[in-house]
């Protein structure tokens, strides 16, 4: 019994320092962090591919192909006080303001691509808006007209939508909570229709060109000192519109009647990107005030604004041709920046009232 017990005694033992060389044999894990550098991802570059659209010859904004070669409409916007703000106006791609007979004007817009209920409202053609509307091969829309404005639409050849023809109810409605004769309005609906009924070409033939200006690729300064802040359009003691700079998006925001001039739909005030003086030879027809300019076969000087600055530049219209450029100080074809333009055909005996202010 005694070597039996001495015999487990040193079996203990012997396991007792097997176990303690084992756990002598544990590697410790190494507890150092590892920081692995952080993954820095390319910025992905968004292409504009713009495969079903081209640039407008209007604005120079990117516009639906189906609309490349189709021909704009000009429509004649009644421009007093009582008809103000005008509906639908917003969306001309150009808009022309003129003088007419008593001290007050008339606007006329250029419309590429509109669907509108209400344009308006729409009011009587003189003829040298028939003249500007020829320049753009566009389809004259309006209410009514003078002598001279009809004579110029035959001896051009101009396709008008007329409110005293027979198309008129198809194209116009009156608004009879409104006093006529301003109470006339059109719809995209009703000119459509009323262009298909005469059977009108609805797209440019194949030898026009535009050719008023040209557009810069992308936005421009103007490189001069002269600063255009502020535009004043003293046509009369009736009508002095102006134009404000808005530096934040680059835009000039007009006004009139002491107000901004909104679109009544939309409740925005009109904005453009380029301004263009075109000043011309005025003056009065025949005893009732009518006016008329010397725009056929003429040229002339005035400037373009944009970008809070301006420049003088030239004109020169052949209307035999319907060829109408504005050109630069080096005689090249004017390059202006893409949006909306506005067109003043401003008297040049009236300069005086034409001030350019910061």
């Amino acid at each position: 019994m005694k070597k039996i017990k001495i015999v487990l005694i040193l079996l203990m033992i012997g396991i007792t320092i097997i176990g303690c060389g084992k756990k002598k044999e544990v590697v410790e894990e190494n507890t150092e962090v590892v920081t692995q550098p952080p993954v820095i991802e390319e910025p992905v570059e968004v292409v504009e591919t713009h495969e079903d659209e081209v640039l407008s010859d209007l604005t120079g904004d990117w516009i639906n192909k189906e609309n490349e070669n189709k021909r704009p409409y000009a429509i004649v916007f009644n421009n007093i006080e009582y008809a103000s703000p005008q509906s639908g106006i917003g969306d001309a791609a150009i808009l022309y303001e003129a003088l007419v007979e008593g001290g007050i004007t008339r606007l006329m817009g250029i419309y590429e691509d509109f669907n509108l209920e209400r344009i308006g409202s729409v009011r009587s053609a003189r003829h040298y808006f028939v003249s500007f509307a020829d320049e753009y091969d566009a389809i004259f829309v309006h209410y009514g007209h003078t002598k001279y404005a009809t004579a110029k639409i035959e001896s051009l050849g101009v396709n008008n939508l007329s409110g005293l023809s027979g198309i008129g109810t198809t194209v116009f409605y009156r608004d009879n909570g409104i006093k006529a004769p301003h109470n006339a309005f059109a719809s995209t609906k009703g000119i459509l229709e009323g262009t298909k009924k005469l059977g009108y070409r609805t797209e440019h033939k194949e030898d026009f060109e535009t050719g008023h200006f040209n557009f810069n690729k992308e936005d421009t300064d103007i490189n001069t000192d002269a600063v255009a802040d502020k535009i004043t359009l003293k046509y009369s003691n009736i009508t002095t519109p102006y134009l404000e700079y808005h530096s934040d998006d680059k835009l000039y925001y007009r006004y009139q009647y002491n107000t901004p001039h909104i679109d009544k739909i939309t409740g925005k005030q009109l904005a453009f990107k380029n301004i263009i003086i075109q000043l011309v030879k005025e003056w009065n027809i025949d005893k009732n005030g009518y006016q008329t300019m010397d725009i056929e076969n003429s040229s002339g000087t005035g400037y373009y604004i944009t970008n809070g600055k301006m420049k003088e530049i030239t004109w020169q219209k052949n209307e035999g041709t319907k060829k109408m450029h504005y050109y630069d100080a080096d005689g090249k074809v004017l390059s202006i920046n893409p949006g909306k333009t506005f067109i003043s055909v401003y008297p040049n005996d009236k300069v005086e009232g034409l001030k350019f202010t910061n």
